[in-house]
């Protein structure tokens, strides 16, 4: 049976610049995806789309998951938003209750999400501790309990945009190449924040450079970095 991956961004189009790659070759090999938005960005990610004469935020959240719905197709990913608002992203009791159930109910062996620091985005920190807690409610932190409880999936943060200023250490790196083009196809979706397309391409092969002095593996061209949260507990080294 193939992976089951979970992506949790705080807004609508971060799964695809920090985690397309990983979701098309989790989903190329015979695995699945599931996205989760926590809001759709409609304040604080959507610079573009309020340049139009008239714009409403309904009209701009209609657009954003238009664009992250055909952005998640391209990847072979499921989209799901909650809608939440953002700057500032909020949670509540129920909110947590949800998105553990959804834990519970997909038990995925993967779960991405940003990193618990980012002093440049106040939503992503709280995106980061939501899952975090809605894990440990999920699984019971490990242990038998009176609800369902799923084994623990692995948690692992994806690549903020300044991760010296983020304490991102990459630690996991993702060999993307086969589905570069891909993630290309699916950052081209997001014409609300088309200036960062460039970016994370040119950011995809920095990494892919790293991978391959790291592993030696010549045909890596495109990578992308993660830092995975807990210790592996192997049978042997």
């Amino acid at each position: 049976m193939g992976k089951k991956l979970l992506v949790i961004g705080a807004h609508s189009a971060d799964f695809v610049w920090r985690a397309g790659g990983t979701i098309a070759l989790t989903t190329s090999q015979g695995g699945s995806a599931i996205v989760i938005a926590l809001s759709y960005g409609e304040r604080g990610e959507s610079g573009e789309l309020w340049k139009e004469p008239g714009q409403t935020i309904e009209n701009v959240k209609r657009i954003r998951h238009e664009q992250a719905s055909a952005a998640a197709e391209i990847l072979g990913a499921e989209f799901l938003c909650f809608d939440l608002g953002d700057y500032p992203l909020t949670i509540t009791d129920e909110v947590m209750a949800r998105l553990a159930d959804l834990f519970r109910e997909m038990e995925p062996h993967i779960v991405l999400t940003h990193t618990p620091i980012d002093p440049f985005n106040p939503d992503h920190p709280v995106a980061c501790q939501t899952v975090q807690k809605a894990r440990l409610l999920a699984s019971g932190a490990g242990v038998a309990s009176a609800f369902k409880n799923i084994t623990p999936p692995d948690l692992y943060f994806f690549e903020p945009h300044q991760p010296e200023l983020c304490e991102f250490m990459p630690n996991t790196f993702i060999d993307i190449t086969s589905v570069m083009e891909l993630k290309r196809k699916a950052m081209g979706c997001m014409q609300a924040q088309s200036y960062l397309q460039t970016y994370y391409a040119e950011l995809g092969s920095r990494r892919g450079n790293h991978a391959r002095r790291i592993s030696g593996q010549e045909e890596v061209k495109f990578a992308e970095a993660l830092q995975r949260t807990l210790p592996w507990v192997v049978k042997s080294l």
